[in-house]
């Protein structure tokens, strides 16, 4: 994930994650059912406490930004991308349905963009 933290900044570590998490779905670099990485992951990758990410997570899920969804994981949710709730069932359907079929994912995204119309 591009998350890059400024350590010189006023803006607390925790922000700065909840904000990069939040524009990165914002601007669909991470769709609505993403799997964000696990709390003590991320914060090894960014060289913070497991607490500061908890913390940036737990922001996001009051915001309705993601989902925590026990051990399945946090995910982003369709509030966070500005999609549907609908958008996302249909797509995680397809994806289901696909992988039930053993469909490779490259050939089930090339029929998703053959129904849509695009190139």
């Amino acid at each position: 994930m591009d998350i890059h933290l400024d350590h010189d900044a006023p803006t607390p570590p925790y922000e700065q994650v909840r904000l990069r998490i939040a524009e990165l779905a914002a601007g669909g670099a991470l769709p609505a059912g993403t799997k964000l990485p696990p709390v003590r992951a991320l914060a090894t990758d960014l060289g913070l406490a497991a607490n500061t990410v908890a913390r940036a997570y737990r922001e996001l899920e009051l915001a309705g930004l993601v989902e925590t969804r026990g051990r399945h994981g946090t995910v982003i949710t369709s509030r966070a991308t500005g999609t549907t709730p609908q958008a996302q069932k249909a797509a995680t359907a397809y994806a289901e349905t696909t992988r039930a079929l053993g469909i490779p994912a490259e050939t089930a995204l090339a029929l998703a963009k053959a129904a849509l119309g695009l190139p």
